[in-house]
């Protein structure tokens, strides 16, 4: 400890002042050294845990890690957080899956959307995530939502026409009508 006074304070109110730790980040560690210290000296739970303005429960739960890790035990951890939606392996065949257009015949689509990602890396893959994941994981693999000008997918001689937007024939701009 760095020689602060920790323990029970009377407030302006009378009850338990929690004031003198609130700004320390070392400070919530000696709270749970000395709600464990005074129930290992023999001290019930709840009075233990009012006077280091804790919940009753919190001292037991620390004691356990006390006598499970010793002092160690009292310091914060990290939590592990959640496993990555795909290893590196299946995200490099996600990228090859995603740089081949698709086979019309095959896959009945044009062009990848979210959700025929979703169900293709249901059946590659195994791994089983919403549209909206589908479409961070895109990101993260610096794929960006571009729609390309259309093209018919037969190529040949003016079937590229039929995909193309015709300009309108009239001299006037129909959205400004002239004022005359």
């Amino acid at each position: 400890m760095d020689g602060r006074d920790c323990s029970h304070r009377d407030g302006p109110d009378g009850g338990a002042s929690s004031g003198c730790c609130s700004e320390d980040a070392g400070c919530p560690g000696a709270r749970r050294m000395l709600a464990t210290a005074l129930v290992l000296e023999g001290v019930d739970h709840k009075t233990a845990a009012e006077t280091c303005g804790m919940d009753r429960q919190t001292p037991r739960d620390w004691v356990h890690r006390y006598n499970a890790d010793g002092l160690s035990g009292l310091s914060n951890r990290r939590s592990p957080g959640r496993p990555p939606w795909l290893t590196p392996a299946q995200k490099a065949a996600l990228v090859a899956l995603v740089e081949q257009d698709p086979d019309p015949e095959r896959y009945g689509v044009m062009r990848w959307r979210r959700k025929d990602l979703k169900r293709r890396i249901e059946e590659m893959l195994g791994a089983v995530m919403q549209e909206r994941t589908v479409a961070a994981q895109l990101a993260e693999l610096a794929f960006v939502r571009l729609t390309p000008r259309p093209r018919h997918p037969k190529p040949g001689e003016g079937t590229q026409g039929d995909a193309k937007r015709l300009p309108r024939r009239s001299g006037r701009n129909r959205r400004w009508p002239r004022q005359g």
